[in-house]
């Protein structure tokens, strides 16, 4: 279960993280991710849209993203804002893929990230 302060439940904070947020992407998900200067714990928001599946499947690939992202929230730098947002194929994949392609769609939208913040701060 992600606790919740570490829930993003804010529409501004989804926006905010989808526009201006480093993207990596996956076949099952896409991953962005933003800090801001905040120095509080990191949030997660989870987007599953209709064309995943029905209620049923949208609502089990939900509580598997939960659950993986609740087991690497320690991985997250304070203040880190992430959106997770599951493609169609997700409905099919297992736990353990799901978990795969996170993290590697996470690393790859921190190192995106930490590109920017460098090249922004060597200017």
């Amino acid at each position: 279960m992600l606790p919740a302060a570490h829930r993003m439940r804010r529409s501004a904070d989804f926006q905010q993280t989808v526009r201006r947020g480093a993207r990596g992407g996956r076949d099952t998900l896409v991953v962005h991710l933003t800090t801001t200067t905040d120095p509080g714990p990191p949030a997660v928001g989870l987007v599953v849209s209709r064309a995943v599946g029905n209620a049923v499947t949208r609502n089990r690939v939900k509580r598997r993203l939960r659950a993986l992202v609740a087991a690497r929230m320690t991985s997250l730098p304070d203040g880190a804002l992430m959106v997770v947002r599951a493609q169609p194929p997700a409905a099919s994949a297992t736990s353990a893929s799901l978990g795969r392609e996170l993290d590697g769609a996470v690393a790859t939208a921190s190192r995106r990230l930490e590109r920017r913040t460098d090249g922004s701060a060597r200017r």
